[in-house]
């Protein structure tokens, strides 16, 4: 009995990452074509475009914790006005480069092609995006996903294996390396980037 329990253990494993794959795979289906179907809504304005993209992002992500991260160890030295500042100009900056993002593919649909576990709770959904506009040729566009928390959250995109939120931790150090870690200098930069979003 002792033996077919040992046997089994592997399967029951592998049978509970692939229930938490699945979940983070719908997550992924249901939320970012949700976004690439506000993106290709041509009844709205590109007013009412931005403000409903901006509440879709903010709810399928978690801000904070993406911009604790990008800080790293410059946010142990801040103060939490330093730090909510900053959060808030990431916020801003966050919304205009995904708005950007997605926008290349608006009038596009995506495809979830499977997903791998890093970690429990923190899983990467492989998909391809396809369409009218993509000439037939399919963009790979990887999703993190954390699920260790109350609700699954998007902490990072990779398009053609370039991970954003990575790409941004080594601008975000060298800015701040520049400036002998003034988070005010960072948040400039961040403020000046947004603009060009725009």
């Amino acid at each position: 009995m002792i033996a077919a329990a040992l046997a089994a253990a592997p399967l029951a494993l592998t049978a509970r990452r692939a229930l938490a794959a699945t979940a983070a795979e719908s997550f992924v289906a249901a939320n970012i074509q949700r976004g690439l179907d506000i993106l290709n809504d041509a009844s709205l304005s590109a007013a009412d475009r931005r403000t409903r993209f901006a509440a879709f992002l903010m709810g399928l992500t978690d801000i904070r914790r993406v911009a604790l991260f990008l800080l790293g160890k410059y946010a142990a030295g801040a103060s939490a006005e330093q730090v909510n500042a900053f959060v808030d100009a990431f916020r801003d900056y966050s919304l205009a480069v995904y708005q950007s993002y997605f926008a290349q593919y608006a009038g596009q649909s995506l495809k979830v092609t499977g997903s791998r576990e890093r970690a429990p709770g923190d899983d990467v959904v492989a998909t391809t995006v396809s369409g009218a506009a993509a000439s037939g040729n399919a963009t790979e566009v990887d999703f993190r996903i954390r699920s260790d928390g109350p609700k699954p959250v998007l902490v990072d995109i990779s398009v053609a294996g370039v991970w954003l939120a990575l790409a941004q931790r080594d601008e975000f150090a060298a800015v701040l390396a520049r400036s002998h870690g003034d988070i005010a200098a960072l948040i400039q930069h961040l403020r000046a980037a947004e603009a060009q979003y725009r």
